[in-house]
């Protein structure tokens, strides 16, 4: 296993502080302003006040918010604006005809007003984005492109060949040049760090898979001081995306060690680990009495596990077999006689009830519900060493189920799809998904395949 925290490629102590991101407060007061004017086409009711705040604070809510490489045009928002905009309105109809019959909105009431929000918020909204778009087109966000040194340059000069993405490449970050002519090669930290301070670096344009483990130290870094990461498809699509950088597909990376929503993730992680195990504890109790007469003692397995940040930590689960000795236990894909194990063992593996007592695991903060699956150490090293993009896994907390669990990757299946999979999860994080992967978890819990 490779040194915690430590990975190949650049370190860069950069010691600026970081760059204030873009206000969101023009695009609020647009979409504020567009639910007011919505609002207004309904004084003809007596209570004016009570659906102009909540049109307002609706509109607030469920405003578009993804974040882009550059601004978006009208065109391109004006299906999110107004299914955002429909949803709004209609639930302001329920609830007028819910709690005030007899001033329930008219069919032309609610038309009149969802086409005047929606066509004030397209408005105006792209007259924020206009302005954005002219200031970067002044003044665009500095770049440094990370990857090897020919396809660096490559999507480099692409990018300088629109400037209207509002990005500027100012230096190629690889391990080794190769003589082609273009941007700067930079190839040690101290020669990033003197190009991020005097360039005023903005953004990171990653153009290879194994950036994200050669360069995470750097790429860390550079997210700590306020860049914004971005990962580029420089070869065939290998994942589906509406965002384009200069025509290249590409997706925002979360590098930073504290991620927004980290509070709510771990809120239900606690709430629905405590609320579990207190009602899954006869059952628990069930299976370790049952599992003790029928196996002897020990009836629970402790085992070394690497989970966030390449920290190890014990996992915890029903014991179903006995492993010959701890190097077995430890460096074994399939425990040697696995096949000969008794009824009852083999119902906890088929129906995953020997996974329950990792309930621990997520309210003593070692995992979480959802995220990548934790694996032994031997085999971090094993993995990360074949598989681009495997030590990546180890930014979020481990989990107990995860996108690739609920996609059939479980037991022995590809570790380059589960890869895939895993980093796809946590570079398109949201707390709906993790509701989502527990929901479909949940749907297929009993199932006759083993975890």
């Amino acid at each position: 296993m490779p040194p915690r925290g430590a990975a190949p490629g650049l370190r860069c102590n950069v010691r600026r502080p970081p760059a204030r991101p873009a206000s969101p407060m023009p695009l609020l007061v647009a979409d504020g302003t567009a639910a007011v004017l919505g609002a207004v086409t309904l004084t003809g009711t007596q209570f004016l006040p009570l659906p102009a705040a909540f049109l307002v604070a609706a509109s607030l809510l469920l405003r578009p918010h993804r974040t882009r490489p550059s601004p978006p045009g009208v065109l391109d928002e004006l299906p999110a604006v107004c299914g955002r905009t429909a949803v709004v309105w209609l639930a302001l109809a329920t609830l007028v005809a819910a709690y005030r019959p007899d001033h329930a909105l008219s069919v032309r009431a609610l038309l009149v007003g969802f086409a005047v929000q929606a066509a004030a918020s397209c408005v105006l909204r792209g007259t924020v984005h206009a302005r954005w778009h002219a200031e970067l087109l002044r003044h665009p966000h500095a770049a440094l492109v990370i990857g090897p040194a020919a396809t660096a340059q490559r999507v480099a000069a692409a990018v300088l060949r629109h400037p209207r993405c509002g990005v500027r490449p100012v230096g190629i970050v690889a391990e080794r040049q190769d003589g082609a002519e273009g941007l700067p090669v930079l190839t040690t930290g101290a020669e990033v760090q003197r190009a991020v301070v005097q360039n005023g670096v903005r953004a990171v344009l990653a153009v290879h898979p194994s950036v994200r483990t050669q360069q995470g130290p750097l790429l860390r870094a550079l997210a700590e001081r306020g860049c914004v990461v971005w990962e580029l498809d420089a070869e065939s699509p290998s994942y589906a995306t509406r965002e384009r950088l200069a025509g290249f597909p590409c997706r925002r990376l979360e590098m930073s060690p504290t991620r927004r929503g980290d509070v709510g993730k771990r809120t239900l992680d606690v709430l629905v680990s405590g609320t579990l195990l207190l009602l899954v504890s006869p059952l628990l109790l069930v299976c370790a009495v049952v599992l003790r007469i029928s196996d002897g003692p020990g009836v629970v397995f402790r085992q070394e596990r690497i989970g966030q940040g390449g920290k190890p930590f014990t996992l915890l689960k029903f014991r179903t077999h006995r492993p010959v000795d701890e190097h077995e236990a430890a460096t074994r894909w399939s425990v040697a006689n696995e096949h000969e194990m008794r009824g009852f063992c083999r119902l906890l593996r088929r129906t995953s009830l020997d996974e329950l007592l990792q309930l621990w695991n997520v309210l003593r903060g070692d995992m979480s519900l959802v995220g990548p699956r934790p694996e032994r150490p031997y085999f971090v090293g094993q993995f990360s060493r074949t598989h681009p993009g495997y030590a990546a896994r180890h930014r979020l907390r481990a989990g107990i189920t995860g996108l690739a669990q609920i996609h059939g990757l479980r037991g022995d299946t590809s570790i380059e799809d589960r890869c895939r999979f895993d980093n796809a999860y946590i570079d398109n994080w949201s707390l709906w998904q993790d509701v989502c992967i527990l929901l479909r978890t949940a749907a297929t819990f009993v199932r006759p395949t083993g975890s």
